[in-house]
């Protein structure tokens, strides 16, 4: 019962306490070493080379997350197997963020309902790229809805699965491979190369979860007693529309349950940039769909932990023991 007790330990401290400031937090030495790894592969590495050079950052970066966290729960064993648990629970619970997404999304839907709209713009501009500063109320909350129901997968779905494949080793390695792609997974100049690797890996990585998470959402609707039937029409008709292989599963998916239209055109830099449909606008968008984009967050962490804890139950608890 050693995997149940920790994965539920796990999502139970960051429910609690999510990821305090003053407490170290691994993806902070993840982005260091991304850093000082970049810039010693662009001073060894010539620019023709630098796609094949790009490999070395999942390799080493993921590689390196996942050796390093199954070394120090293998030291931390042996010292007692008491510190080895404890130490891997406090480890998978800092690879999601369920209380950090609930509470991003709050701080805006506060500031709306307050009237405050440009302190709801700055709170937005906080979790998001785009330029926030002249966005009007519905353009607010779109983009506090889509960034909530995205990162469902990064910041939730995704590290559980990996974490109830592997442990945190495993689930270190994912924060690892999705920390790059923030980092330097962009279509850009600077990163076109460099950061192909990591930027396909994260695809990868969240292939399956993007997925699971929509077929989440389609259930939790239905026990929230949202319009769960859109939620599976969006999903069909409007998910591959997205940019990104695996975002727009659950943008459709949170769209058709609430019955709202997300995507649209953002600007980036002072450049516009058009972002496809995802639902349709059966009605405009209001701060309290940042509200039910949280309900639907919480019941799919949980709907997913309680799946995942019978998993281990079933597989007798040794899943990765």
């Amino acid at each position: 019962m050693t995997a149940i007790l920790i994965l539920a330990a796990a999502f139970v401290i960051d429910l609690l306490i999510g990821d305090p400031r003053w407490i170290p937090h691994p993806v902070i030495g993840m982005g260091k070493a991304i850093k000082r790894l970049e810039a010693w592969i662009r001073r060894r590495f010539r620019p023709e080379s630098l796609k094949k050079a790009g490999i070395l950052l999942p390799v080493l970066v993921a590689g390196g997350s996942f050796i390093l966290t199954w070394l120090l729960l293998l030291l931390l064993g042996w010292i007692h197997p008491w510190l080895a648990w404890s130490a891997e629970a406090v480890l998978i619970a800092t690879t999601i963020a369920v209380k950090g997404l609930k509470d991003a999304g709050l701080e805006v839907y506060r500031h709306l309902v307050q009237g405050d709209l440009p302190a709801a713009r700055s709170g937005l501009g906080m979790i998001v790229g785009r330029e926030t500063a002249h966005l009007d109320e519905p353009e607010v909350v779109r983009g506090t809805v889509e960034t909530v129901a995205e990162n469902i997968v990064d910041a939730v779905i995704s590290p559980l699965l990996y974490a109830l494949i592997g442990g945190a080793p495993l689930a270190m390695a994912y924060r690892a491979v999705n920390t790059l792609d923030s980092m330097v997974g962009y279509k850009n100049d600077k990163y076109i190369h460099l950061g192909w690797a990591s930027a396909r890996l994260d695809d990868i990585a969240n292939w399956i979860p993007a997925r699971l998470t929509a077929l989440l959402l389609m259930l939790s609707a239905l026990l929230l007693g949202l319009d769960y039937r859109s939620a599976f029409r969006m999903v069909r008709r409007d998910a591959r529309k997205h940019p990104s292989p695996n975002s727009g599963f659950p943008e459709s998916a949170v769209a058709g349950a609430l019955g709202i239209r997300l995507g649209g055109t953002n600007v980036y830099h002072g450049v516009s940039s058009f972002r496809a449909y995802m639902g349709d606008a059966k009605r405009p968008m209001e701060a309290r769909d940042i509200r039910l984009t949280n309900r639907l967050l919480y019941t799919v962490s949980v709907m997913f932990v309680v799946l995942s804890l019978l998993a281990i139950w079933g597989a007798g608890g040794t899943l990765w023991t």
